[in-house]
Parts: C-alpha cells; sequence; structure tokens
C-alpha cells in the first residue's frame, strides 16, 4: 500500500507528529553537511545505516537499542565509528558523532506553527519520536507545543513497532480512527496505518497542511480566514 497519501475523512479529534524531518528541517541535509565536513566517506555510512534501519533490518540492531534507550550514546557512537571510512582512510574519532550528525537540524517555522494551528482549532496533538538520545530535543519548544509526548528513549518503545502507537493513543485518551499520524519515514506511516490511524507521509510543510485541511474542514476555514 502506497504511504503518498492519507484518504481524506471526517472526525479527527488528534493529530500525532514525528520530530526529526517533521518538525525540523530535513535530516538528510544535516547528514549530509556532517559528513562532508567530517570527510567521511557517505557509503560507509549509508551501508551502515540500511544494516541497521531498514525495514529487513534484524530486531535488536544498535540504531533500535539506541532509539529505546537500551544502547548509550557514547556506546553507539564508539559501534558507528568503527563502521565509517574518512576519505583520506584515517580513523573516525566516536566522541560527538551523533551531536555533529544533528548539528544543522532546526526546527522548521512552518511546521510549528501548523501545530499551533491545528490545537487552535481544538485538535489535541501530540509527539511521537524515535529518539538518538532521549533528551536531545528543544524542550522548551516541545513543552509549549504539546500535553503529550512519546520519546523511544524515555517510554522503550519505538515505531514502527504496535505498542508505540498505543502508548501515544492511551496517552492522549483517543482511538485511532479519530487520530492522524505524520511522519517522514514510509515503515512508519505504514504502521500507523496497520494500527487504525490515518497517516500522512511527509515531504514538506506545504503538502501535510493540504492533507490535514482535507482531514479537518476548521483548519481550512481558519486558513483561509487569515489569508483574506
Amino acid at each position: 500500500m502506497s504511504a503518498s497519501r492519507s484518504v481524506p475523512s471526517v472526525g479527527v479529534r488528534g493529530v500525532v507528529f514525528d520530530y526529526g524531518g517533521v518538525l525540523t528541517t530535513p535530516v538528510g541535509d544535516s547528514i549530509r553537511a556532517w559528513l562532508a565536513r567530517a570527510a567521511i566517506e557517505p557509503s560507509s555510512f549509508s551501508r551502515t545505516l540500511k544494516e541497521w534501519l531498514s525495514r529487513d533490518a534484524p530486531s535488536g540492531t544498535p540504531v533500535h537499542r539506541l532509539e529505546t534507550g537500551a544502547l548509550s550514546v557514547d556506546e553507539f557512537n564508539v559501534l558507528l565509528a568503527e563502521r565509517l571510512v574518512r576519505l583520506d582512510g584515517s580513523p573516525v574519532e566516536p566522541d560527538g558523532l551523533l551531536k555533529g550528525l544533528f548539528a544543522d537540524v532546526r526546527p522548521d517555522p512552518a511546521m510549528i506553527g501548523l501545530v499551533e494551528r491545528l490545537s487552535a482549532n481544538g485538535v489535541e496533538v501530540a509527539l511521537l519520536s524515535n529518539s538518538w538520545g532521549s533528551d536531545d530535543y528543544p524542550w522548551d519548544v516541545v513543552d509549549r507545543l504539546f500535553r503529550t509526548t512519546v520519546i523511544s528513549g524515555r517510554d522503550g518503545v519505538r515505531k514502527p513497532d504496535r505498542e508505540s502507537f498505543a502508548l501515544v493513543l492511551d496517552r492522549m485518551g483517543l482511538g485511532a480512527d479519530v487520530t492522524v499520524f505524520v511522519d517522514d519515514a514510509e515503515p512508519n506511516v505504514l504502521g500507523a496505518r496497520r494500527v487504525g490511524m490515518r497517516a500522512i507521509h511527509h515531504v514538506d510543510a506545504a503538502s501535510t497542511r493540504a492533507e490535514l485541511e482535507e482531514l479537518i474542514p476548521a483548519l481550512t476555514v481558519d486558513l483561509t480566514e487569515e489569508s483574506t
């Protein structure tokens, strides 16, 4: 089933957002900038990420354990450094690898504004995020936007496992059938649909807003009124 578009419907009461790559600038842009700064062979990183994070990856990879808090950032950095190759052949130092990888990620003002607009229209919003270091969030922003958060490193559940969606829905007090999930990773979008949530595969703020307008009539009215 394609993850490119959800089916329009009525009765949406809640929207659950991913963090990195949805409420922020693209994570891939930050990764590419980091690889260039650190002079790391890109193929060594992409090969490792595929082995550890692809939908075919076995359970319990270093990424999975990092996301659920079973592996510390320092431990993960060591394992990642062992797999990476510098362009000049020199070893990769583990210190600060993850910090460098996410160094250029910034909140996306358009998406932050969309979350605020949903809340203003009475829609319950929540955050469901797979963390690569459970405390590496701008908590002033997160706490202002969301009453409900599920962070994998703190809560021990990760997307696309069913338990992660069940936990955020339970904390919101909403059913899957009245809740929309927004994520930039297709496996997570498909995981949400498997538990009965409607889901949007996030590409950019404009397209995500357009899909939410189809699902939430009040949002469309609000946006139209502001533009007049």
